[in-house]
């Protein structure tokens, strides 16, 4: 007996991968870890419930969402355009890191983790929220419940929810044009 497989195509942090022939139901994060090596993103609960695995999907219109990849098979993604946490960094050619993204120079310097293994899920997720407020600034008496709801889904188990909210709030507040401008 012998596994049916289906091609697939995609751009993964900005690199052009396939056609490459994988099992119909293979999950994202299998095939991210297993055909890619890109480990970055976490197997937390295989339930989609913690958001550890969630990848960026970037759509043609500049939007952007969070995908949970430990439920989502790998041929949703195929000519989708996709990020992981390792495509945050800016790299040289070498592969070597040379600068951080803001959200993740933020993120170590509140110390934003302990473990560490959800941080890649809270990455995309402020990665995506800061690209938002680049689009729709909000007013600065919204910036707390935005981030709220936009980290909410995300499942910290050793409780380092208030870490990031900083550091979130940090990137923001340092960041030209995310906030509305107010009337003096």
């Amino acid at each position: 007996m012998s596994i049916k497989t289906q091609p697939i195509s995609l751009t993964v942090n900005d690199k052009q991968y396939g056609p490459i022939e994988v099992p119909e139901g293979l999950m994202m994060i299998d095939f991210l870890h297993e055909y890619l090596d890109l480990t970055g993103s976490r197997l937390g609960c295989g339930q989609g419930i913690c958001h550890a695995c969630v990848a960026i999907v970037d759509h043609p219109s500049g939007t952007s969402e969070e995908v949970r990849t430990c439920i989502t098979g790998a041929h949703f993604f195929s000519g989708k355009k996709v990020r992981t946490v390792e495509g945050h960094a800016k790299v040289d050619e070498q592969g070597e890191v040379v600068a951080l993204s803001p959200i993740q120079q933020a993120f170590l310097e509140h110390y934003s983790f302990q473990c560490g293994y959800c941080t890649p899920g809270f990455v995309n997720a402020a990665t995506i929220f800061v690209e938002k407020l680049k689009r729709e600034p909000i007013a600065r008496e919204q910036l707390e419940s935005a981030i709220e709801q936009a980290l909410d889904s995300h499942i910290c188990r050793c409780t380092g929810y208030v870490r990031y909210y900083e550091a979130v709030r940090d990137v923001v507040l340092k960041t030209p044009g995310l906030l509305k401008e107010t009337a003096q």
